[in-house]
């Protein structure tokens, strides 16, 4: 564990050394020696937000279940999959040693917070977009992925585009804030529409009102809907609201918050944050 432990501070500190320099600021840059061994020392002494997922024996991390691409569990082979899957796998190493030293709760966009907060688990790694409001009750890591609200139609419905849903209903996922999302971009436009909105608990749910004509379209982010395209069911090509997701951790745990941080840096760096993208076929 302290091998990675290390690794990841020294990211830290480095990516901050990065940051100076581009500011001007590279005459109070520490080198690379420096940075290393700084990182050495802040991690000999294991913090306890650290000792308690040591303790655990595994990272507990909140996942979606029913997001392709992101985190969905595959009743084929009984293991979750998707990018955000893989990300936890990858912390767990990182902090654990072990890829395999990962427990998944499966959560919604309703239960993420409540469960992060009671210390069910350490993170949240589940389509969890980063919002200043949010920021006042949850530490967020740095975007690790980007993407805007999109519309999920039956193809011949007639509906090409927000504008021309006045009087129509749209399902959202509980908790989320697509609602919002939609009611700004109506304003913003001056489209002179009414919009009723029916709340669903889950991804799939929301689909299944889709599809049996209970409502007349499906928003959520784009990627997600692209999860659940068919023959019959498609995505507008009208976006609005682009979403930044990160890793969520709670307020009291600033030490945990910095290590996932400087994680997201160190795999963007080395390119292995785009390779998981394209391998989940995630691209933004």
């Amino acid at each position: 564990m302290k091998k990675s432990y290390v690794r990841i501070m020294t990211t830290l500190v480095l990516s901050l050394s990065v940051a100076l320099t581009l500011a001007g600021l590279a005459a109070c840059t520490p080198n690379q020696e420096d940075a290393t061994t700084s990182a050495t020392a802040y991690s000999e002494t294991v913090n306890p937000e650290i000792q308690t997922i040591l303790d655990h024996g595994v990272l507990r991390v909140g996942v979606k279940d029913d997001t392709p691409g992101f985190g969905f569990f595959n009743p084929e082979i009984e293991q979750y999959e998707g990018l955000e899957i893989d990300l936890a796998h990858l912390l767990a190493e990182e902090i654990l040693g072990s890829r395999e030293a990962v427990e998944f709760t499966p959560v919604t966009a309703g239960t993420r917070g409540n469960l992060l907060d009671s210390k069910q688990i350490d993170l949240v790694i589940a389509t969890f977009t980063i919002r200043e409001e949010r920021t006042e009750f949850w530490n967020f890591s740095q975007y690790y992925f980007v993407d805007a609200v999109g519309l999920m139609v039956i193809e011949d419905s007639g509906l090409n585009r927000l504008s021309d849903f006045g009087g129509r209903t749209i399902a959202v996922i509980e908790a989320s804030t697509t609602r919002e999302a939609i009611e700004q971009h109506i304003e913003d436009m001056s489209y002179d529409i009414a919009v009723n909105f029916q709340e669903f608990p889950t991804n799939q749910d929301a689909v299944a009102a889709l599809e049996s004509g209970q409502v007349d379209a499906f928003s959520v982010d784009k990627v997600i809907l692209s999860g659940f395209l068919t023959e019959e069911l498609v995505i507008l090509p009208e976006s609005f609201n682009p979403q930044e997701y990160g890793i969520a951790s709670r307020l009291n745990s600033p030490y945990l918050t910095r290590l996932v941080d400087a994680f997201i840096t160190q795999i963007k760096l080395d390119g292995t944050l785009e390779q998981l993208k394209a391998q989940n076929n995630v691209i933004d």
